[in-house]
This record gives C-alpha cells, structure tokens and sequence, in this order.
C-alpha cells in the first residue's frame, strides 16, 4: 500500500460501484471524452468518482483535475447528456473538490492513450508529505522517439496541468501532464 496525497493508492483505484443499476450508470457516464484530451474518458483522468441512484435519479460524481478547470462544465454537460440518452432523466452531476484529485487517480490505460497521443504521462506518485532527502527531478520521455534527453521549456503547458517540454534529441516539443 502506497501513500499518496489522495490516501492510499489501492485505495484509489477505480471506485466503480456493486449495484448493477449503479455500475450501469457508471458505464455510461465513463464514455465521456475530455474535452481537452480527447483520447482520455473521465473515468480514464480519475475525473468520475462515483455513481449511483439518488432519490430515483441518476447521481453522478466528478472532481477536476484542479480547482479553476475549465472543462468541468463541458464535462458535466457531457455527462447529463449521456445519462440522458441512456434513458437517465434529468440525471444530476456533482462537483467536488475534496479529496483534491491527483494523477495517481489516472488508469494505466489512460496513461498509454496520453503517451500515444503524443503527450507524455505523469510518472511516478505523489507524495503524502516530504521528508528525507530532496527529491530529484527526474527525465520525462519523449512520447516521440522515447528519449529522456528532454527539458522543460515551460512550467505551464496548453492547459494548466501540463508543462511543456522539448526532446534534444528529436527536437520535437511535447506536453508533459504533471504529477499533481
């Protein structure tokens, strides 16, 4: 068991629910694309949490990838639409912020569509609190040619959760997802 800012990475993994009506639910609503990464589902970033019937409605979970993300309304439209189709009328979509989402919410899967999609994945987890020694920063591959020649070109990528990098050995330029 791994301790991560989101608590434990078992605990983490994906909280897809028992009940049929609700797991059914949940199947429709984690066929929703990212708007920004349209490769990735939201249940692929982590983004959808839970599912279920609340008061005979289709009630559905999501957390952003931070706080000011501005694909969650496109998302939760995305999502009511979907329920909606799938026979789920006037289905709600909560929001919440806590716990924080974090990048060891993603799926592996996930993480092979960032990488073939040209965007390096978030690598390695993130820690509960930081003591010891000073962490190191380490290469991030190129989902180009694979090379960990690569550098940071800027802190901040085409969104927010990316920071853009460039290969020196390829010289293309790539989004990193950080490790948030």
């Amino acid at each position: 068991m791994i301790e991560t800012r989101g608590g434990t990475l078992e605990a983490q993994a994906r909280p897809r629910p028992s009940d049929a009506e609700a797991a059914r639910i949940w199947d429709v609503a984690a066929t929703v694309l990212d708007p920004e990464v349209p490769v990735l589902t939201i249940e692929d970033l982590g983004v959808l949490r839970s599912a279920e019937i609340v008061d005979g409605r289709a009630h559905v979970t999501i957390t952003p990838t931070y706080s000011g993300c501005p694909a969650m309304g496109a998302i939760r439209d995305d999502v009511v639409s979907a329920l909606d189709a799938a026979g789920y009328p006037e289905p709600q979509v909560e929001l919440v912020l806590s716990p924080a989402w974090t990048t060891d919410w993603m799926s592996a899967a996930g993480k092979r569509k960032l990488e073939e999609y040209g965007i390096a994945p978030p690598s390695g987890l993130t820690p509960v609190r930081r003591t010891g020694p000073t962490r190191l920063a380490l290469s991030v591959r190129c989902p180009q040619c694979g090379s960990l020649d690569t550098r940071e070109t800027s802190r901040f990528g085409s969104t927010s959760c990316k920071a853009l990098y460039a290969c020196n050995a390829c010289q293309e330029p790539f989004d990193y997802f950080k490790v948030l």
